[in-house]
This record gives structure tokens, C-alpha cells and sequence, in this order.
């Protein structure tokens, strides 16, 4: 074979590969999956292009050429962006990934709060005297018997609700860290805190204060207790990490789990800041009307979760194709090691 006749029947794929690689500008979500399994084949047979030409025809400029086109090709697919463009991607992508990966655990999660809610709230609304005695002392001024809501001081609706906040935030972060009692503390965490919610609930509306319940709950509430699952089934997640580590030890096991389940926490914190600026504005959202809070609430759980099915799905479908880019029809050997045959050829 001469090099004419070389470059003649491999230019056509060089020059597809050099269209993906200015195309992805080392991004894959540029690229749709078969471009993605494209890149990986192109790049493994121009790696191999070049190891043959550095061999047969080792001074001649398509050498050179080949070299730059397969150097860029790699970076491509290897290189890393930068720190900032990984806070970037942690926020817009793989945050969303970590809570979308698991639904079983989400499921759990959310069992463990709301069962005990609803069970808690038949409970109060039958047995008045000692729901109350379980409640905080902190949520009883807006529990009153049969007390109109309107006849609640601004105060005590105040201070309720700021409770209401402060205790869900707590409560997020107390039933991530249980899970190192292997998701026992996450699941008595949300239990604890879902008898609370529903005797406070049923409280109220035996009391005739439901508008109030609604109220003081749903604005900022629907975003916090979505929080709540979320970083319960984060919990769950960290203690069945030790609970059934698979073929790894014990250790490595919860080493690898707890970096997704401390990147689901980090990523769910700002959410709970949002929650926080929407109590800010509580009385605002009150005197515009009880349509206001329930669509300022429920519009905020609706984004946070499409957010979750839709970037989490998303992201999950792009981690799945990126080891293909990276290995042989086999699955086994990487890329990374197309460079090194051709330098070791070479040698």
C-alpha cells in the first residue's frame, strides 16, 4: 500500500471525524447518541490510522496531520472542562441525575412522610385532646378550638409558620446525616416529622382552620417537603450503601454513595433558600388571596419535580452512552489506551 492510496480510502472517515469533533466542541450533549457512538468509532479506527502510517510511512506530512486530528479527537472525548463549567454542570445536569437515578428510594421516602401524615390527621381530627399533647408547643397558638382563622393574631401565624420553616429545614438535613445508622434515624426522621404535619393538620381543620392550614403551608411547604424526600431517600440511599455494598467493601461502598448523596443535599440547599424567600413574603402572598399562595406552591413543587423527570431522564440517557465513546464493540477496552498503542508503536 502506498500513501496515496491510503489517505485515498481512509480520508472520507478523517474527514467525518473532523466534522464531530468541531461539532461537540467537547461537549456530548452537542451531539445526538449515534453521533456519540460515531465519534467513538471514528476516533478508535484514526488511532489506528495513525499507528499504521507512523510505521509505514513515518516521514511523509500526513503523519503530522493524522497526529493533530487524532490529538484533537481525544481531547474531545477526554478532556475535563473547567472548575467553573463543573458547577455549571453540577447545578444544570447531574444535580438533577442524582435525585432522578433512584426512584425507589424517592418512593420509600415519600411513604415514610406522608403515611404517617394522613394516619396522624384521622388521628387528630377524631382524638383532639391528645393530638394536641403531641404537637410542638411551638405550632399550638394557631390549633385553638374552633377559632376563625381571620381571629388568629398576625403574630402567631408568623411565628407558626417561621417554625413550620425552620423545623423542615432541619429536618431535611437530620434525615440525609441518619443514613449513617444505616437509614434507621432517615426513617424515624420522617416518620416523627410526618405525625407532626398531620396532627397539626388535623388539628386545624377540626378547629375550622383549614384556610389557614393552607395558608400558612402550601407557599413555601409544597417546595420544603419536597426537599424532605428528597433528602430522605438521599439517607436511604447512604445507609443500604452499607446495609448491601454488592462486590465492594463496606467502606468503598459508602466512599462512593455518599458523593452522590452529599451532591443531592449541596443541590437541594438552594431550594430550600427559595423556600425561605417565599415565607419572606408570606403576607404578601396572603392578602393577594388564597389562589395566590396555592399557585405560588404548588407551581414551585411542579417546576422543581418537571426539573427532575426532565433534565434527571435527560442526563441519566447521556451518562449511559458516554462509556460507549470510551470503549471497544466489547465494552472493555478505553480509548484512552488508542493513543498510548500508537505511541508505544511508535517507540
Amino acid at each position: 500500500m502506498n500513501v496515496e492510496g491510503f489517505v485515498r480510502d481512509r480520508e472520507a472517515s478523517w474527514r467525518e471525524l473532523d466534522e464531530l469533533v468541531a461539532r461537540s466542541r467537547r461537549r456530548f450533549h452537542r451531539l445526538g447518541p449515534d453521533d456519540v457512538r460515531r465519534l467513538g468509532s471514528l476516533y478508535r479506527s484514526a488511532a489506528a490510522d495513525l499507528s499504521l502510517a507512523r510505521r509505514r510511512f513515518p516521514r511523509d506530512p500526513v503523519v503530522g496531520g493524522l497526529a493533530e486530528l487524532v490529538g484533537r479527537a481525544r481531547h474531545a472525548v477526554y478532556a475535563s472542562g473547567s472548575r467553573r463549567g463543573s458547577i455549571v454542570r453540577f447545578f444544570a445536569r447531574d444535580y438533577w441525575r442524582f435525585v432522578a437515578e433512584r426512584p425507589l428510594p424517592l418512593v420509600l421516602s415519600a411513604v415514610l412522610l406522608f403515611a404517617p401524615a394522613s394516619l396522624a390527621g384521622a388521628w387528630a381530627l377524631h382524638d383532639r385532646p391528645a393530638a394536641t399533647g403531641l404537637v410542638p408547643s411551638q405550632f399550638r397558638p394557631v390549633t385553638g378550638d374552633r377559632r376563625p382563622w381571620h381571629e388568629v393574631p398576625a403574630g402567631d401565624q408568623a411565628a407558626f409558620s417561621s417554625a413550620v420553616l425552620t423545623n423542615n429545614i432541619k429536618v431535611t438535613f437530620v434525615a440525609f446525616a441518619g443514613g449513617i445508622t444505616l437509614g434507621l434515624l432517615t426513617a424515624l426522621s420522617l416518620a416523627f416529622n410526618g405525625v407532626v404535619l398531620g396532627a397539626v393538620a388535623g388539628l386545624m381543620i377540626g378547629a375550622g382552620n383549614w384556610v389557614g392550614f393552607v395558608d400558612l403551608v402550601t407557599g413555601h411547604g409544597v417546595l420544603e417537603l419536597s426537599c424532605i424526600v428528597v433528602a430522605g431517600a438521599a439517607g436511604l440511599r447512604l445507609g443500604w450503601s452499607i446495609v448491601d455494598p454488592g462486590r465492594r467493601t463496606r467502606a468503598a461502598s459508602l466512599t462512593a454513595e455518599a458523593r452522590r448523596t452529599i451532591g443531592i443535599v449541596l443541590g437541594t440547599t438552594p431550594w430550600l433558600v427559595v423556600a425561605g424567600i417565599v415565607e419572606g413574603f408570606r403576607a404578601t402572598l396572603s392578602n393577594a388571596g388564597l389562589g395566590a399562595v396555592i399557585g405560588v406552591g404548588f407551581g414551585l413543587g411542579a417546576l422543581y419535580w418537571g426539573l427532575v423527570v426532565v433534565l434527571g431522564r435527560r442526563s441519566e440517557a447521556g451518562e449511559r452512552l458516554r462509556p460507549q465513546v470510551g470503549a471497544d464493540a466489547g465494552g472493555r477496552q478505553p480509548l484512552r489506551r488508542g493513543l498510548e498503542d500508537v505511541r508505544s508503536g511508535v517507540a
